[in-house]
């Protein structure tokens, strides 16, 4: 009889969470190439916890970005919004002091006026706002991106309860910097001034580890990170709670953990060093200092699911991972050298900054004991203004009538007829202007715009996911398809510099028609 109450009471325990608002994790890397996961295919990289992650849920297969560089990305994710609508749709250093200021690492450090990016709009809705309405204690713990400080666009002003990280995207290209940011103050680290770009003594010897001790400080920002999302998740007792992950890992400068570094010298075997030609720090191992730094990322997480298991939270928990854009081409990374973004090209003009499969293809795993079936694999189309909607799916409040995006809750759950968007649409205005479309099996691409090109690209994605064989020329009707959701997607941007000339001058002549 005993046995059979505690059997009863396990079950209504069990059933009671179920029926409870699940706790969100989401965790956006960066510049996490589509194929840097073992689970993706990666087979230098070892990335044993988030494989797992994907074991007891499901891999996206045709998950996208909502661009192929930091903010924009970033923006599209919290706001439900593609980059025809999107507030901020390329990077914004947002000049202030005299030319450079913002750039100056020392200036910076004594002026905190000077950090940041272009700020979101006062009025911007965001997943954070929306599910802090709903109950949720929301906090935020990596880079933000999307504002400055002492501006009206701060993660604590955009809807988070709790911000621990870095403010401003610049200050982030270093793991080592002499602050961070804890809700709107500074968190100063006792790490010595190094600014990003600082290269090696003309005495120092470039194959000797010592060398490059300078690069490694005391304070390692990840690790101090983590410390503190731990005390987070411990100090939520009764609401549910949202928490957005933003690290800056693998993003360059090349810094990692010297065990792990370490560990993979002894895999990979010696290499060339890297001596600072395309920006960011020196690094003696740069193959293993990447690679480190991804295992280092993937450690933590695996940290994180424990402590959810041990505290008995991630039953009721529904954890998503993804990157912000495609694997980059500086700071000493090397991404053709791990095939980062197989099947797709990974070199520059294929990954990051460009809207090739390559750099907006993007990993995505999502886990939820007890809604997501362990061990499954979708090819559902999806992108980041989709997040948005699918959230308040889950949380059980209604979705904004006012975003572009449409929630896979049905597909994650496998409940329900699953909506399918008719197109994806992305319209960039950096790297000389592009614009892509995600139609069924076709990608429609258009660059240099801003060069005036009008020579459209075609592939057929499913045929050819390297973008390989343009078909443009036999497919006549297709391309006119793009004009059409040109004129259909784009709105002006509020800031000058994301309007591209001749998307403007279309859409002004069709108003007139």
């Amino acid at each position: 009889m005993i046995l059979i109450l505690a059997y009863s009471c396990k079950q209504e325990n069990a059933q009671e969470a179920f029926n409870q608002s699940p706790n969100i994790i989401y965790i956006l890397a960066d510049d996490l190439g589509y194929a840097e996961l073992g689970v993706y295919g990666q087979t230098k990289i070892e990335t044993p916890n988030i494989d797992q992650l994907a074991k007891e849920g499901m891999l996206f297969t045709q998950h996208y970005s909502g661009a192929p560089v930091c903010a924009p990305a970033r923006a599209s994710l919290l706001t439900g919004l593609h980059l025809g609508h999107s507030p901020v749709r390329g990077n914004d250093e947002w000049q202030r002091g005299e030319p450079g200021d913002v750039w100056n690492y020392v200036k910076v450090a004594k002026d905190s006026t000077l950090e940041g990016q272009r700020p979101l709009p006062a009025n911007t809705l965001t997943i954070p706002k929306l599910l802090k309405e709903a109950g949720y204690t929301t906090g935020m713990f990596g880079k933000w991106g999307l504002g400055a400080p002492h501006t009206q666009s701060i993660p604590t002003t955009m809807g988070f309860d709790y911000f621990f990280g870095y403010n401003c995207q610049r200050q982030a290209h270093t793991y080592n910097p002499l602050h961070l940011y804890e809700n709107d103050k500074r968190y100063h680290l006792a790490n010595d001034t190094v600014p990003p770009g600082t290269k090696l003594n003309k005495e120092d010897d470039p194959y000797a580890e010592t060398s490059y001790k300078k690069y490694n400080q005391p304070y390692y920002a990840p690790e101090v990170t983590y410390e503190k999302i731990i005390s987070f998740v411990d100090g939520v007792k009764e609401d549910p709670f949202f928490m957005y992950w933003a690290t800056p890992i693998p993003h360059a400068a090349l810094q990692a953990p010297k065990r792990w570094v370490d560990y993979y010298v002894k895999k990979f075997g010696t290499e060339e060093p890297y001596l600072g030609s395309k920006g960011y720090f020196p690094v003696r191992y740069p193959h293993a200092t990447y690679a480190a730094m991804i295992s280092y990322l993937d450690e933590n997480i695996g940290k994180l699911i424990a402590h959810l298991k041990a505290t008995g939270k991630y039953e009721n928990t529904l954890i998503i991972f993804s990157s912000d854009n495609g694997p980059t081409y500086n700071g000493g990374s090397d991404s053709p050298w791990f095939d980062s973004a197989k099947p797709f090209k990974s070199e520059y003009g294929r990954g990051k900054g460009f809207v090739y499969e390559g750099g907006i293809r993007v990993p995505m795993i999502a886990s939820w004991p007890g809604h997501i079936k362990s061990g499954t694999k979708t090819d559902h189309i999806s992108a980041f203004w989709d997040v948005m909607p699918t959230l308040c799916d889950v949380a059980q409040i209604k979705k904004p009538e006012t975003i572009d995006g449409i929630s896979f809750y049905e597909t994650l759950t496998q409940q329900g007829k699953q909506k399918e968007h008719e197109y994806l649409y992305w319209e960039f205005p950096e790297y000389n202007g592009q614009v892509a479309v995600r139609m069924g099996k076709w990608k429609i691409l258009w660059k240099n715009i801003k060069k005036g090109n009008k020579d459209i690209e075609l592939y057929n994605i499913e045929l050819d996911p390297a973008e390989a064989a343009d078909v443009a020329a036999d497919n006549p009707e297709v391309i006119k398809r793009l004009f059409d959701i040109i004129r259909s997607e784009h709105s002006t941007p509020l800031v000058d510099r994301f309007k591209i000339k001749a998307i403007e001058e279309m859409t002004a002549q069709s108003e007139e028609d």
